[in-house]
């Protein structure tokens, strides 16, 4: 089965199509083809969505599936219009919401996001720029100013972990690689023992870890199984004998891994708050 999917938003469109993966990702054997229709402003601009919306229902045979979070009524109105099985987020939640609440919503456009002036926008650009700074070990500089340092061996997922902490969450996110010669050691690098409390390791497969190296440098003893083994086996020793809470990224999405690692941060806070 085939079925052309619209993401239609007046602004980034990011959490219409957050909203729509998760629900489409529950049907299987279906080829979903997706459309991304981002900051749809104008009846012009509607109008031209209705008739490529039309056009997919045409050449497919079958109601193309438009997820949209238009908030302004008039343009809602016109892209509803189409030959389609549309799914409002707003209007299916915001009735209810405001029923609750006893107040009527704004129906201000791109709210979810922030503007570029706003105090969570400016600690996400803070954040990301520390994280950036602070990738794959490159410094050890104001290292206690993370929020989370993420370790592990080499290729496990740390680099992509941390960017979408900093870019979705704005946590400080710094990641430090675990090689051979901290295991010869038997100790965490230096810089790392003093903030014992802001580490969160990453593990993997050695089989994932393999595919993964070998990609970047194929046929080298980096990427050779054996080597995968040895530094896994000795990573996960060294973070279980240091205390670490670790997670196995091999058969989990960033986004999974993101949520533990902040489900570790929000107990360990408490932890603290009910200590003192």
């Amino acid at each position: 089965m085939k079925r052309t999917v619209f993401f239609v938003s007046d602004s980034t469109g990011i959490t219409v199509e957050t909203f729509g993966h998760s629900l489409l990702s529950q049907f299987e054997g279906v080829e979903f083809t997706l459309v991304r229709r981002p900051f749809i402003d104008s009846e012009e601009e509607a109008r031209e969505v209705v008739a490529q919306i039309e056009a997919a229902a045409r050449a497919e045979g079958a109601r193309p599936i438009v997820f949209t979070t238009l908030v302004a009524p008039h343009l809602a109105r016109i892209v509803h219009l189409a030959n389609a099985f549309i799914i409002s987020c707003f209007e299916t939640f915001l009735a209810p919401l405001e029923n609750e609440l006893g107040i009527a919503s704004n129906h201000a456009i791109g709210r979810t996001h922030g503007s570029t002036d706003s105090s969570d926008y400016k600690k996400r650009i803070e954040a990301i720029n520390y994280t950036l700074a602070h990738d794959d070990g490159v410094t050890d500089r104001n290292l206690t100013e993370a929020d989370v340092v993420l370790v592990g061996v080499s290729r496990c997922g740390k680099t992509p972990t941390s960017l979408y902490l900093a870019m979705q969450f704005g946590l400080k996110a710094a990641n430090f690689p675990l090689i051979p010669e901290d295991f010869e050691r038997g100790k965490l690098p230096g810089c790392l023992q003093g903030i014992r409390h802001k580490l969160f390791g990453l593990t993997i497969l050695p089989e994932r870890l393999t595919q993964i190296r070998a990609e970047r440098r194929p046929n080298s003893r980096y990427a050779s199984l054996e080597n995968c083994r040895y530094e896994v086996d000795a990573a996960e020793k060294m973070m279980r004998r240091e205390g670490i809470q670790w997670l196995d990224s091999s058969r989990k999405s960033i986004e999974e891994i993101a949520a533990t690692v902040l489900q570790a941060l929000q107990r360990a806070s408490e932890d603290n708050a009910r200590a003192s």
